[in-house]
């Protein structure tokens, strides 16, 4: 029997276990990898049978109880708490769902370390009284917007990072373009790399890494597109390569298309719908959020 006590994972061991390495249950019971188990063995209460200090060489016993610490020790870096917008569609103690704002950096580095949604996120935890972890499992463009996981801990990070582009995790966004693709629905299946001398743009280029996204236009207005794109991959600015590659730009791309911030001050991108399988329980999950008002009114004109 498998539970979740707050941030640790309980395992009973049963009779066709008896003998087993305790090494042996974490990876095939608990599906916890080397590097996880490297990193929990050191802790003082990292692995525990029957509520005593055990080694990972160590056999087990029919009826015998074994604990695992997955939330991240006392002293684990973590990033600067700052107030900022936070709007959580889901959480538990292993994962936050978020609805992202459109402007905000998900990951702090060089020239903002303060100012991130990580940042906000340490906050809106530190408010709370809870000492989880912030580990984002996927990321955002600064200007998109929507629905993005956290994990709370390093061992859904792992779990659901392994999740990432296959049918466990399905990422479905809503795009408004210039123009309306032809044909209305297909599959871009194009090549992305980086633009010589650019440390941000990228193009379609034969040379670089496989990348397909899935697109279908829902609605069409004043030669613009509402289109629902799904990804196959997870290229550095995927569906604004590929959508500028059929000659349909995102509106207010000012990297792909063309900047007008009288219509929209960002890349019209909304991370409108998730799917995957909760890392600790595997139960089915699936969030939708609306399409926010800025991308709304592009459509409304």
């Amino acid at each position: 029997m498998t539970g979740k006590e707050g941030r640790r994972l309980t395992l009973t061991v049963a009779a066709a276990w008896e003998g087993e390495k305790i090494d042996t249950l974490l990876r095939r019971e608990l599906g916890l990898s080397g590097t996880v188990i490297k990193r929990i063995k050191w802790l003082e209460d990292g692995i525990l049978l029957d509520g005593v200090r055990a080694i990972t060489g160590q056999r087990v016993t029919a009826g015998q109880t074994l604990t695992v610490r997955v939330a991240d020790p006392a002293h684990t870096e973590r990033p600067t708490p700052t107030l900022g917008p936070v709007d959580v569609v889901y959480e538990d103690g292993d994962l936050l769902v978020v609805n992202k704002v459109p402007g905000v950096l998900v990951h702090p580095g060089p020239g903002n370390g303060t100012d991130t949604l990580c940042n906000h996120i340490a906050w809106y935890l530190q408010q709370r009284g809870d000492s989880s972890g912030v580990h984002p499992v996927q990321r955002l463009d600064k200007g998109t917007s929507g629905l993005l996981v956290i994990a709370k801990h390093p061992v859904a990070q792992e779990k659901l990072k392994g999740q990432l582009h296959t049918p466990q995790f399905r990422r479905i966004y809503l795009a408004v373009c210039d123009g309306v693709p032809q044909p209305r629905q297909g599959r871009v299946d194009a090549p992305i790399g980086r633009v010589p001398g650019s440390l941000v743009e990228r193009q379609v280029d034969p040379a670089g890494q496989q990348a397909a996204t899935r697109y279908r236009v829902v609605q069409t207005a004043d030669g613009r597109a509402l289109v629902e794109l799904e990804l196959e991959t997870g290229r550095t600015h995927q569906i604004r390569v590929h959508m500028a590659h059929l000659g349909c730009p995102l509106t207010g791309d000012f990297l792909y298309g063309r900047e007008d911030k009288n219509l929209i001050g960002r890349p019209a991108l909304h991370s409108a719908e998730l799917f995957l399988t909760h890392p600790i329980t595997g139960e089915p999950m699936h969030w939708q959020v609306p399409l926010p008002g800025d991308m709304a009114a592009l459509m409304a004109e």
